[in-house]
């Protein structure tokens, strides 16, 4: 009986533990409001060594957007380049 009930409890937390990894992918735009202009052109992304933040940068217009994350968070830090020489 105690045998059954320790391999229900890791079923569980399993079962707990992958659902929790991929609600960043079932949960998309639920953040803010959006404008309905949507900008799906692909960031370039710089991977840095093991330890470091990786950057993910793009164009929009003129302005450079930068988005530095840590392996798979979340949550990046974004941040904007008014006029970025790279985006002429």
């Amino acid at each position: 009986m105690k045998l059954g009930f320790k391999i229900a409890a890791i079923l569980g937390v399993l079962v707990f533990a992958l659902s929790a990894c991929d609600s960043k992918y079932t949960e998309p735009f639920k953040d803010a409001p959006r404008s309905g202009k949507d900008n799906g052109t692909a960031m370039s992304v710089i991977d840095n060594s093991d330890g470091f933040s990786n950057i993910g940068w793009k164009c929009v217009g003129k302005d450079g957007v930068y988005a530095a994350f840590h392996g798979d968070h979340p949550y990046a830090s974004i941040f904007v380049v008014p006029n970025d020489p790279n985006c002429a």
